[in-house]
Parts: structure tokens; C-alpha cells; sequence
């Protein structure tokens, strides 16, 4: 199976949620008028659009129903479908990977799947032929440690790691010395998942990014976010909190083929300014893809 079926499969529920609400709005109302707005914003707003991304998605399709001068349902729909592929397209999903090494940091809170998230993506690279180091750097949990070890075995790349409790900062030191060292592509470092006092976390993340502008200035870098979907308009309240903690480059979206909420892609991007870089649609090694915005949206509404 491609990864678009598995995208479609994926977001059975999610598009239910969506299609599902949209349509029997539409088969209520046969004329394009305010209460088919509203009624439209409802619908949204249920399906875990979030009511800031919602109402802006029906102002403009309000806009573009005027200016068209659409009077068919169907037209409004499809008219619907873009403003939401255009929303999802508005950043760009690409990852850096242009530099040699490219550094990825992946943050988030512990239970998400960052551990799982950065295996995958170890995978992915290795996948592309590309030599890929892991920094073990949440080290305050021991599970986490090991974790990424059993990962970095089984994607068959290298991994550096000290003590459970060592300096997170000195992790990612040696990180970026075996990187160079190796002559590793990408260096992916796990962070510890904390979020509960926001100052410590951005005084350590302050002090990884120091340690990575210092020891390897010309390289990219991404941060990533990962991000459960099925807490749905949970996710987007961590990502607005992160964001103002870290210098986010863009959102990994794990388990979205478990749920209903995976509309908090659209509200994620809109309201968070933050582009979907990975995404999750199974267990699988190989269920963690990069995210495209325009096969995403049409596996949302199902398009043929």
C-alpha cells in the first residue's frame, strides 16, 4: 500500500468527522445563504477546526461566494476544499536538509511519541541513504535513553549517549563533534519533554542552540514539535506554548490514524503559523512520512 492510501486509511476518522459534518450541512441547505455559513462554522468548529481557523475559513469563503457570484452547493464546496488546501500550503513543509550535517531537534511533552517520532524518521533517512547520528539528550529519563538506543539499532545508525541525569547541553557537545567527526548527513537530538516549567526548558534549549551554533555554525537546523493528534485543540494549546519557549520549524503529527481530531492540522497551521512537516498514520516503521499538504487535503475530502 502507498503512503497516500495509507494517509486515506489513515484519516478515515478524521474525514468522517469533517466530510461527514460538511455534507449534511449541504444536503439541509439547497440555498447558498447566511444560515449555510453558519450552520458551515458549526460543522467546522465540531470537527476540531477550532473556532479562531473556522471562522476565518468562512469569511473567506463568505468573500469568495460574493465576488464568484456562486449560487450552487457543489461550487461552494469545492471552493471550501481549496481555501483549506491553500491554508495547509501557505508554508513550506520541506525539511532542511541541505547542509552536511543537518541538525534536527525534536522536542515535545513525554508520551506524545517524540521517542518513537525520531526512530521513524532515523528510518526514513537511512531509507534515502543517508548517514544519520542520534543525540540521546532528554536524559532524565533512563527509558528514554534506552528507547532510542533499541531505535538506533534497529535503523542502523549511531547513537550518543552519557548517563540518565547528565547535562543535556554536553550530550548534544558530543553530538556534534562525532557528527563531524563521522561525517554523519543529519544529526537528530532528542530533548527531555518537559513543559511544565517553561523556564528551565528554554534556559536548556537556549543552551543546546548554543552548543549546535557553536559547534556547527554552517549547519541547518530544524526543531521540531511533536505533537499527539488525538488530544486535539490540546495539541494546539502545547504548540502555542512551545512556540513561545523555542524557535519551532515545524510540527511532527503523530497517531492521526487513531483519531477524529486530525482537523487540528488546519488550526495548526493557521493559527500557529507552523508548518506540518511529519506525519503519522500507523504503527509501522515506515507510517512516519513527510507531510504533503495538497495529498493530505484531498485524502481529507476523499477525492478520487
Amino acid at each position: 500500500m502507498g503512503f497516500f492510501e495509507k494517509l486515506k486509511n489513515g484519516l478515515t476518522k478524521t474525514r468522517e468527522s469533517i466530510a461527514e459534518q460538511v455534507n449534511n450541512v449541504f444536503s439541509v441547505f439547497v440555498q447558498v445563504d447566511e444560515e449555510l455559513f453558519e450552520n458551515l462554522e458549526e460543522a467546522l468548529i465540531m470537527a476540531d477546526i477550532g473556532v479562531e481557523t473556522s471562522e476565518y475559513i468562512i469569511e473567506t469563503l463568505r468573500d469568495a461566494v460574493k465576488h464568484k457570484h456562486i449560487t450552487d452547493g457543489n461550487v461552494v464546496k469545492q471552493e471550501l476544499k481549496n481555501i483549506i488546501s491553500d491554508i495547509l500550503s501557505e508554508q513550506s513543509s520541506e525539511i532542511d536538509i541541505s547542509g552536511k550535517p543537518s541538525v534536527i531537534l525534536v522536542i515535545g511533552v513525554n508520551g506524545v511519541g517524540k521517542t518513537t517520532s525520531i526512530g521513524k524518521i532515523a528510518s526514513h533517512y537511512r531509507a534515502q541513504g543517508k548517514k544519520v547520528l542520534l543525540g540521546a539528550a532528554d536524559t532524565f529519563r533512563a527509558a528514554a535513553i534506552d528507547q532510542l538506543d533499541i531505535w538506533a539499532q534497529r535503523s542502523g545508525c549511531d547513537i550518543i549517549k552519557h548517563q540518565e541525569n547528565s547535562d543535556p547541553a554536553a550530550v548534544v557537545f558530543d553530538a556534534c563533534a562525532a557528527a563531524k567527526a563521522r561525517g554523519a548527513d543529519i544529526l537528530i537530538c532528542d530533548t527531555a519533554g518537559r513543559l511544565h516549567n517553561k523556564k528551565n526548558l528554554m534556559a536548556e534549549l537556549a543552551k543546546i542552540n548554543r552548543v549546535i551554533e557553536r559547534e556547527l555554525p554552517d549547519s541547518p537546523r530544524e526543531t521540531l514539535l511533536v505533537l499527539d493528534a488525538a488530544t486535539g485543540q490540546n495539541a494546539v494549546s502545547q504548540a502555542k506554548l512551545f512556540a513561545e519557549a523555542a524557535d519551532i520549524t515545524g510540527i511532527i503529527l503523530t497517531k492521526l490514524d487513531g483519531t477524529a481530531k486530525g482537523g487540528i492540522v488546519i488550526s495548526i497551521a493557521k493559527e500557529q503559523n507552523l508548518p506540518v512537516k511529519f506525519i503519522g498514520v500507523g504503527e509501522g516503521i515506515d507510517d512516519l512520512q513527510e507531510f504533503n499538504p495538497d495529498e493530505f487535503a484531498k485524502a481529507l475530502f476523499d477525492e478520487e
